[in-house]
């Protein structure tokens, strides 16, 4: 799984380094695209596929699904570390982020990682301390254990 969190830079030529532990994750494939709250999504090639066969069942004629695969699929890019480990961030998705080379925060998501702006994630992680928001915002989900059959 793809877990914690990780300063790397974006070199001159809009490659990032990945982080050693997530290489082996990326081996058989991954792609890159927006996310959804100003971020970008590096999923492996079979997680990829799940999400695109999820928005290809979608009805067409539904706008809010032609929105997701707008969002999604129009963003995608098939990405490859290099030797060092690096990707390529494609140039509309640094200008999606507002940025052509410095520091980046990789962020794991488990089945996927994020890509964020330091300013960007900075104000995620302000959100996620709020104690009596979370306790709103979080109290709908069910986290208990499953029941054993």
């Amino acid at each position: 799984m793809f877990l914690g969190q990780f300063q790397h830079n974006l070199d001159d030529k809009g490659r990032l380094m990945i982080p050693a532990r997530y290489r082996d994750l990326l081996a058989a494939g991954a792609f890159i695209t927006q996310g959804f709250d100003k971020c970008l999504m590096v999923m492996t090639e079979d997680y990829f596929k799940q999400v695109y066969d999820r928005i290809n069942n979608m009805n067409l004629a539904d706008p809010t699904a032609r929105m997701l695969r707008r969002l999604i699929l129009s963003n995608a890019y098939p990405v490859e570390a290099d030797k060092v480990g690096r990707i390529l961030v494609p140039q509309n998705l640094r200008a999606f982020l507002g940025i052509e080379n410095g520091e980046l925060t990789v962020a794991g998501q488990g089945d996927y990682f994020e890509v964020w702006t330091p300013a960007e994630w900075k104000t995620q992680m302000d959100k996620l301390q709020d104690v009596e928001a979370n306790e709103q915002r979080f109290s709908t989900l069910d986290l208990s254990k499953p029941n054993p059959v």
